[in-house]
């Protein structure tokens, strides 16, 4: 199983309509076994794949030791594509895992994925937009990182402090895990973007990834009617566009071993 983390530390980027929709493309269009592991507590991948509640454990139990993966994976209405759970006992369990210094606190969601991790092909991790001890574990269970940005004037603070994040967590605990780039969201082909873009692709350690997702109305839509955008629009640009993002995706990660740690790249 390769995981893949989704993440930001800044807000409103498209972390989450990213993670969904990849998870739900390389299911459907590529036949893919796919988990999805909400590690936000707003939950709102889980509301998205109608998982949100409290009448069942999520990751809230694997960071405090008290479940096992296979005790927290959820079946979504999609076959191929499950999901592992988020609310707000998330807060709660950070928390509780600050405090117990008996166990290793950062990867305890990389030894409960390894327990079903021959189940899936994939493992996408929707992040909080921060650098809780639930994201750096996260980050210790990942192969791969993607971090999607949105074109403004606050774009290169949450990046810049993700990237050193990204660093001291491979430095520390997990020499595999690997940075593929940012790509672009809520794209609008006009003079702000398109500088940000230019700029963006200039500087080596963005790794600008070729895939921009061009704004749509339809995206938000979907998230509104909890359906995948080639579900809800497949002609819509970020429809195709998301498929696109999902093919760079696999191309840079097709037979790449797992001792890969990805340097060398950009």
């Amino acid at each position: 199983m390769r995981t893949l983390n989704i993440c930001n530390l800044k807000g409103g980027v498209g972390k989450t309509i990213t993670a969904v929709n990849l998870a739900y493309i390389l299911a459907h269009a590529h036949g893919k076994r796919v988990l999805v592991v909400d590690n936000d507590k707003q939950g709102n991948s889980s509301k998205f794949f109608g998982a949100y509640g409290y009448g069942h454990p999520g990751i809230e139990g694997i960071m405090t030791g008290e479940r096992g993966a296979a005790e927290v994976v959820r079946h979504t209405a999609y076959e191929g594509l499950d999901i592992i759970p988020a609310n707000m006992a998330l807060l709660a369990a950070n928390k509780a895992v600050l405090l117990d210094t008996a166990r290793p606190q950062q990867t305890r969601i990389k030894n409960a994925l390894a327990e079903i991790a021959g189940g899936y092909d994939f493992a996408i991790i929707d992040n909080a937009p921060d650098e809780n001890m639930s994201v750096i574990n996260a980050l210790a269970a990942g192969d791969d990182v993607i971090i999607p940005v949105k074109v403004d004037k606050f774009t290169f603070d949450g990046v810049d402090e993700m990237l050193q994040c990204v660093k001291q967590v491979k430095e520390n605990f997990n020499p595999r895990l690997a940075f593929r780039g940012c790509v672009i969201t809520s794209f609008r082909n006009n003079e702000v973007n398109n500088q940000g873009a230019a700029y963006m692709g200039g500087m080596p350690k963005y790794r600008l990834m070729g895939t921009r997702i061009h704004w749509s109305m339809k995206v938000d839509e979907s998230t509104f009617a909890s359906l995948p955008i080639m579900r809800h629009s497949p002609r819509s640009w970020a429809a195709r566009d998301y498929s696109r993002l999902a093919e760079e995706y696999l191309a840079m990660v097709d037979g790449v071993s797992d001792s890969d740690n990805g340097e060398g790249r950009g």
